[in-house]
């Protein structure tokens, strides 16, 4: 499933050995593939999540699958980071926290995520507040990648590559 470098495509294939018997038949054990979560875009999950996946595969398989939030105790390095270059909001929360978050999913109860206020909720018994980069809420807010970023630029690049063609003309080809 890595071999290709599109983004779209690869939620099919998310948790595929878990999701799919040998024959490639949806398995009734797995909880994605219970009709009450196959819209879910929170994702709560164990620690380490994304250990192993430093590719940006992973990221792009959970958003084409459709998540927005991933939520755990604790994340692999690279993977969290991806997950903010794809526009995936990783939210590390206590392991107590995430065991009562888990028990709310798992009695079928809505949880919403707030990104403004930073807060997970689910209805009036749980309200968890949860921490991030100002940077990176900023991003997710306004929906910025680093291809956003840099075309946010445009106007000073294009000043500063004026001004580079005219004091080192011999640069420029």
């Amino acid at each position: 499933f890595l071999k290709t470098i599109k983004r779209s495509g690869l939620g099919k294939n998310l948790f595929h050995e878990l999701r799919y018997d040998i024959n490639g038949n949806l398995k009734n054990d797995f909880v994605l593939n219970w009709e009450f979560y196959k819209e879910a875009m929170i994702l709560i999950t164990g620690e380490n999540f994304g250990c192993g996946s430093s590719r940006e595969h992973a990221p792009w398989s959970l958003l084409d699958f459709g998540f927005r939030c991933i939520i755990a105790p604790s994340f692999a390095d690279i993977f969290f980071n991806n997950c903010f270059k794809n526009g995936i909001l990783p939210i590390k929360v206590s392991n107590s926290e995430n065991d009562v978050l888990i028990k709310q999913a798992e009695n079928k109860k809505l949880i919403t995520v707030d990104l403004q206020e930073q807060t997970i909720s689910c209805g009036s018994k749980v309200n968890i507040n949860f921490e991030i980069d100002p940077f990176r809420k900023k991003c997710l807010l306004e929906g910025l990648d680093d291809i956003a970023l840099t075309l946010k630029k445009s106007a000073k690049i294009d000043d500063y590559e004026l001004k580079l063609k005219k004091s080192r003309s011999w640069l420029m080809l």
